[in-house]
């Protein structure tokens, strides 16, 4: 784990409640795909977020937060980062958390699975996946309610473009009559899609509640435990 300050460079909505943050950190940083930080608001106050890009470029940190009013533990550090844009202050990270990143050594097919702005969480591994030119599947799910939410959609239809190996499969659960792809829970459009997820490693990320039915929901459908990673697993039983 690396402690550093970072300037913030710039906050940008990516959508009405998600928005892209760019952090300059003080010297380069060291993390793996998967990984996430840790914003610290005081000394007992840090909050924890995925890192966005791609390990490679260690002279910036992305972040993708979703904050609205009702999500306070977001929100807050949002504030947090807009004071100290404003008044041209660094924040305090610790970077190069978590146990869940990417293990491309097991060379094993890939599902990538994302509820909401775990968006963030997978596509640092996406990246750096077409950057290494994995040669084996990689499926990548991401999940949300409503079809504004894909505020990354094009960007990912390019990524599995470039790769014959790589997929996208965006998933609405409130979809318009317009809508043409998945819809329904994400993990359930998984399931639909493989008939067993005995071959595949899976990382995946979203509310830990929502990561708890995944996992088990997976098992029984072929999904090997210790070929699963989530950070979530930590703090759920």
């Amino acid at each position: 784990m690396q402690v550093l300050k970072a300037e913030v460079e710039s906050i940008t909505p990516l959508t009405e409640f998600v928005h892209k943050v760019i952090l300059k950190p003080a010297e380069p940083v060291t993390f793996a795909a998967g990984h996430y930080l840790q914003l610290v608001l005081g000394e007992k106050d840090k909050r924890a977020f995925s890192i966005a890009n791609s390990p490679s470029k260690s002279d910036y940190l992305e972040l993708h937060i979703g904050a609205s009013g009702a999500d306070s533990y977001a929100m807050q550090s949002l504030d947090h980062l807009r004071a100290a844009y404003d008044q041209k202050q660094s924040v305090a990270v610790e970077v190069g958390l978590g146990v869940s990143q990417l293990r491309p050594e097991q060379a094993r097919p890939l599902v990538l699975l994302a509820g909401g702005t775990g968006f963030s969480y997978v596509k640092s591994m996406a990246d750096y996946l077409a950057e290494i030119n994995y040669d084996q599947p990689v499926l990548f799910y991401w999940g949300v309610k409503e079809e504004s939410a894909l505020y990354a959609k094009a960007e990912m239809e390019a990524w599995a473009a470039a790769n014959k190996h790589f997929e996208f499969i965006p998933v609405v659960e409130h979809p318009s009559e317009s809508w043409h792809g998945h819809s329904g829970f994400v993990h359930q459009a998984v399931m639909k899609d493989i008939v067993s997820l005995e071959p595949y490693s899976i990382y995946m990320a979203g509310r830990f509640d929502m990561i708890g039915i995944v996992r088990d929901d997976f098992i029984n459908h072929g999904a090997e435990r210790e070929y699963m990673f989530a950070d979530a697993f930590a703090f759920i039983k």
